[in-house]
């Protein structure tokens, strides 16, 4: 038996999270998302009968909600998890190092990678181990730490420019999107402990084997229609009505759905449009970090990497996406690009060939290929700025509005703007729906009372 109607705006993963959630917890659901396809900004593009997906998106094992995800989807044979974290870190002049982990239990586990990282000298090796001790004593709960920088607080500890360029931010960039000059030391934390430091097996990482598209979107459309949701795409919502009495109306184009509790699964400026978060102000104060990928096809293969760091270099991150791609031979490399404002508004054909230099730089094999084609993906409001003070700014899921909940990796999960920041946001606004159906007077034939002040 039904225990209501949950409108979900927004088929990213905060929206299929908190719609499959709703259906398992006995409401009926709707979703209706302005784009043609589901997965949000985690999606794939085909061109020349090739797939490129929009940004290279990883998770680590410690995702627990994210995975719990992709096996509700029947997806969890469709990703690639490490058995061990072995991160090749690519340095000028061949020099290669790793951040790989040992059996050792946390936080002993990174100790010897530590100690043997050829890219810092012996003296700023020991630096780091001095660091991560002090990071351990950092409560992630912590508010006051939202005011502080990681990149202050690393400076405060005797980190210098080149220990964080060449070890902090390897982390810092891709799980913040933001380097650790400009990131939120709550936040720095909240990775560092959660994924590195608690738990040794927590940073493991892992990457979807197929297109994103098939990943995210595809699974997620059978998943939702199996648990009866009924799913809009290319249906975006303009409105959300609120009657003195009876249900709510989401109004789209030329379209009106009648639901009795919404979940806004929308970046943040669109909530506020919608009337879901009243507080602009601190939407505009979030901001917005961009990712860029470059992606290469290229008529050899010219590493056998699965993925790999790179400092001194512009590329940041390099995967072989060849199978993934579809292509049939050659290779095919992302260059994942986060915190990004560097590249976000330069020209592809500058962008390419750039990319292609910088990566015969760190792959000698790359300066025998030849270039077959190549794809830009460009996200400029990937994720909010998470710099200091932004975690204070993030919403609840609940908001003024009895009956209106508020999802997104945006949210305050107390996990950056990350797949499981999202999926959890999804799970928690689906939980405050669901009891706050459950809480209303139960009335016959929809005739609703009036429940909105």
């Amino acid at each position: 038996m039904s225990t209501g109607r949950i409108g979900v705006v927004g088929g990213g993963l905060a929206g299929i999270s908190a719609a499959l959630a709703a259906a398992d917890g006995g409401a009926e659901a709707v979703m209706m998302e302005r784009r043609a396809h589901l997965g949000g900004l985690t999606t794939s593009i085909r061109r020349n009968g090739l797939s490129f997906d929009n940004g290279q998106h990883v998770f680590l094992r410690c995702c627990s909600q994210y995975r719990a995800l992709l096996e509700r989807m029947g997806a969890s044979s469709q990703v690639f998890l490490q058995p061990r974290l072995d991160v090749p870190v690519l340095g000028p002049n061949g020099v290669t190092a790793s951040i790989r982990r040992s059996p050792l239990p946390a936080p002993f586990h990174l100790a010897g990678s530590l100690a043997r990282y050829r890219h810092l000298s012996i003296g700023e090796r020991a630096g780091l181990l001095r660091a991560a001790a002090a990071l351990l004593r950092l409560d992630p709960e912590d508010d006051a730490l939202d005011a502080v920088s990681f990149g202050e607080w690393l400076t405060g500890r005797g980190q210098d420019r080149r220990a964080i360029e060449r070890l902090w931010n390897l982390i810092a960039l891709p799980t913040l999107n933001l380097a650790a000059a400009d990131a939120s030391l709550k936040l720095a934390v909240k990775v560092f402990r959660v994924g590195l430091l608690d738990r040794s097996d927590a940073g493991d990482i892992g990457w979807s084997s197929v297109p994103l598209a098939e990943l995210h979107g595809a699974n997620a459309r059978r998943a939702l229609e199996a648990a009866g949701v009924e799913v809009l795409t290319s249906t975006p919502v303009t409105s959300v009505a609120r009657p003195p009495a009876g249900p709510f109306t989401l109004s789209a184009e030329g379209r009106q759905v009648n639901v009795d509790a919404v979940i806004v699964a929308a970046p943040p400026r669109v909530a506020v449009a919608l009337g879901a978060f009243e507080d602009a102000v601190a939407a505009d104060g979030l901001g917005a970090s961009p990712i860029v990928n470059v992606h290469l096809l290229l008529d050899r293969r010219v590493t056998d990497l699965p993925f790999a760091a790179c400092i001194e270099s512009p590329v940041q991150f390099v995967f072989d996406r060849t199978a993934a791609s579809g292509a049939p031979s050659g290779q095919c490399l992302a260059i994942s690009l986060s915190a990004a404002d560097a590249y976000i508004g330069r020209g592809s054909p500058e962008l390419v060939r750039d990319f292609t230099a910088a990566v015969a730089e760190r792959f000698p094999a790359a300066r025998k290929a030849r270039l077959l084609d190549a794809v830009v993906t460009r996200e400029r409001a990937a994720t909010f700025r998470a710099s200091p003070g932004s975690d204070a700014l993030r919403p609840a899921s609940t908001t003024r509005m009895p009956g209106v909940f508020l999802a997104g990796a945006w949210c305050d999960t107390g996990w950056p703007a990350t797949m499981e920041g999202a999926v959890r946001s999804g799970n928690d606004a689906a939980a405050s729906a669901l009891g706050w159906l459950a809480g209303r007077p139960a009335v016959a034939d929809r005739d609703y009372e009036q429940v909105l002040t």
